[in-house]
C-alpha cells in the first residue's frame, strides 16, 4: 500500500470588507500553520467556498452586498458541516441570537483579543474534526454490526470464499454481482478484513438510496466519502445507478488517485449491484472503461434459494445473534420451522430470512421457534409451502408466481412496507410488480 499523503493545513476563509482587519486576522491565521484565504463580499465569498473548501468561515456581520447571516444560512442550508464563526462591532444581543439561530458556531465582538479568537477557531475546527472522525466511526460500525462469518458449506459459497481468500490480500479492485438481498456488503466487508485495509476504514454507500442532487457532494467533496475512505475500502453498492457524469469523476478519481486536485486519496473500491453491467454497458448506460477498472476481480454471490442447508445455518446464526441482543433464550427451531427455512423459495435471499427470524425472535414465547410461530412471522404459509417440493411431484410455485400470489392476497390487509417485508424485496421492486400485473388496492390509505 502506498504512503499516505502529509495532512494539509487546515484552510480557514475571511469574509471582511476591511482590508486592515483582514489582514490582521490572516496574519494570526498564518502564524499557527492555518491556509488563510480572503473574501470581501458575500459573492465572493459563496463563490470562493465552492471553490476552494474550506474548513472553517470567518465572516463580518457588516459586508458590502449583504450580511454575515446571509453566509451563515447559506452553509447551514447547503453544507451544514462547515463551522462558522461571526465577527462584528455591533455588540448587540440580537445579532448575537441571529447568527447562532442561523448555524454560526461562535461569536466574536470586536475588538477581541488575539488568544481569543485562535480559541475559538481551535474550538471550532476540533469539533469538525471530531465530528467527521464520529461520522466514520458510525458508518464503519453501521457496516460491521450484526455481521458474522460467511456461512459457505454449499458448493457455491464455498467457490465465493476460495474467491475471497486469493482476492481479499489483494489491492485490486473488486465487482460483486448478485440479486438484491444476498449479502452483498457483508462479503464486500469480509473482503475488507481480510486485506492489509483492514485496520484502515471501511465506508459503505447506497448509490441507489443517495438523492442524486447530494450524491456529488457526498462523494467527492473535501469531506466527502471517498476521502474518508482514505487508506481503506469504499464500497459503491448499486454502483449501476450513478449518472453517467459522476461515472466519469469515479473513473478519473480511481485512475489519478486524486480528488478535485488538491487531496490525494489511497482507496480500495468494492462495487456491487443487482444489474447486469455487461448488459448497460452494451446499452450505453455504462461507461465501459469503468466498467473494466472495477472489474479486475469479479465475484458472482448466489440467491439463497441455491444454497440449499446454508439457510438453516443462517436462520440459527439470526437467532443467536437477535437472542443475545433483545435478552432471550431462543435455542433452535422444531422440525416444522426448520422444514419451513429449507424449502422457502426465499426471493428476497438473505435479507428476507435474517428479517424473519428477527421477528420470530421477538414475538417468540418459548425457547424453541415452531410451526406455530410461523403463522406470526409468516401469513403467506399456505403458499410458503406450496414453493416446496410437493409430495407426489407436484409442481411447485416459481418464485415470480409466489410473489403475486402474496400481493393479491395481502395488498389490502397490509401497507406496502409491510408488504416488501413481507416478500424480502425493496417497495420499488414491489411497486413494479404491482404495476406489471395490474394489481391494485381495493382499499386506499393504506
Amino acid at each position: 500500500m502506498s504512503a499516505r499523503p502529509p495532512r494539509k493545513a487546515p484552510r480557514v476563509l475571511v469574509v471582511d470588507d476591511d482590508p486592515g482587519l483582514a489582514e490582521v486576522i490572516d496574519l494570526l491565521l498564518t502564524r499557527e500553520g492555518y491556509a488563510a484565504e480572503r473574501a470581501g463580499t458575500v459573492r465572493e465569498a459563496l463563490a470562493r467556498i465552492a471553490a476552494t473548501e474550506p474548513d472553517l468561515v470567518i465572516t463580518d456581520l457588516k459586508l458590502p452586498d449583504g450580511t454575515g447571516l446571509d453566509v451563515i444560512s447559506r452553509l447551514h442550508a447547503e453544507r451544514p458541516e462547515l463551522p462558522v464563526i461571526m465577527i462584528t462591532s455591533y455588540s448587540s444581543l440580537e445579532s448575537a441570537i441571529g447568527a447562532l439561530r442561523a448555524g454560526a458556531v461562535d461569536y466574536l465582538i470586536k475588538p477581541f483579543d488575539n488568544d481569543e479568537f485562535l480559541h475559538a477557531v481551535d474550538r471550532a475546527l476540533n469539533e469538525r474534526r471530531i465530528k467527521r472522525e464520529n461520522a466514520i466511526l458510525k458508518r464503519s460500525l453501521k457496516a460491521a454490526y450484526g455481521q458474522w462469518p460467511l456461512v459457505a458449506e454449499s458448493p457455491a459459497m464455498r467457490r465465493v470464499l476460495e474467491l475471497v481468500r486469493k482476492a481479499g490480500p489483494a489491492d485490486a479492485h473488486v465487482l460483486i454481482t448478485g440479486e438484491s438481498g444476498t449479502g452483498k456488503e457483508r462479503l464486500a466487508l469480509t473482503l475488507h478484513n481480510a486485506s492489509p485495509r483492514a485496520e484502515g476504514p471501511f465506508v459503505p454507500v447506497d448509490c441507489g438510496a443517495m438523492p442524486r442532487e447530494q450524491i456529488e457532494q457526498e462523494l467527492f467533496g473535501r469531506e466527502g466519502l471517498l476521502p474518508q475512505a482514505d487508506g481503506g475500502t469504499l464500497f459503491f453498492d448499486e454502483v449501476s445507478e450513478l449518472t453517467a457524469a459522476l461515472q466519469a469523476k469515479l473513473l478519473h478519481a480511481l485512475e489519478e488517485k486524486v480528488v478535485r486536485r488538491s487531496h490525494p486519496i489511497d482507496v480500495r473500491v468494492i462495487a456491487a449491484t443487482h444489474r447486469d453491467l455487461p448488459a448497460a454497458v452494451e446499452r450505453g448506460q455504462f461507461r465501459k472503461d469503468l466498467y473494466y477498472r472495477l472489474n479486475v476481480i469479479s465475484i458472482q454471490l448466489p440467491p439463497l434459494r441455491e444454497r440449499g442447508h446454508d439457510a438453516l445455518l443462517l436462520a440459527r446464526q439470526f437467532a443467536e445473534h437477535y437472542s443475545r441482543r433483545l435478552g432471550k433464550r431462543v435455542s433452535g427451531f422444531d422440525a416444522e420451522f426448520s422444514a419451513f427455512i429449507e424449502n422457502h423459495p426465499w426471493p428476497g435471499n438473505v435479507r428476507e430470512l435474517e428479517n424473519m427470524i428477527e421477528r420470530a425472535v421477538i414475538l417468540a414465547e418459548g425457547e424453541t421457534l415452531t410451526g406455530r410461530d410461523l403463522a406470526e412471522v409468516a401469513p403467506a404459509l399456505p403458499m410458503v409451502r406450496a414453493a416446496a417440493p410437493l409430495p407426489g411431484g407436484g409442481r411447485p410455485l416459481a418464485i415470480e408466481e409466489y410473489i403475486r400470489e402474496v400481493i393479491e392476497r395481502f395488498q389490502d390487509s397490509h401497507s406496502e412496507t409491510e408488504l416488501a417485508r413481507m416478500l424480502g424485496i425493496g417497495r420499488k421492486a414491489l411497486w413494479m410488480r404491482r404495476r406489471a400485473w395490474g394489481l391494485k388496492r381495493t382499499r386506499r390509505g393504506m
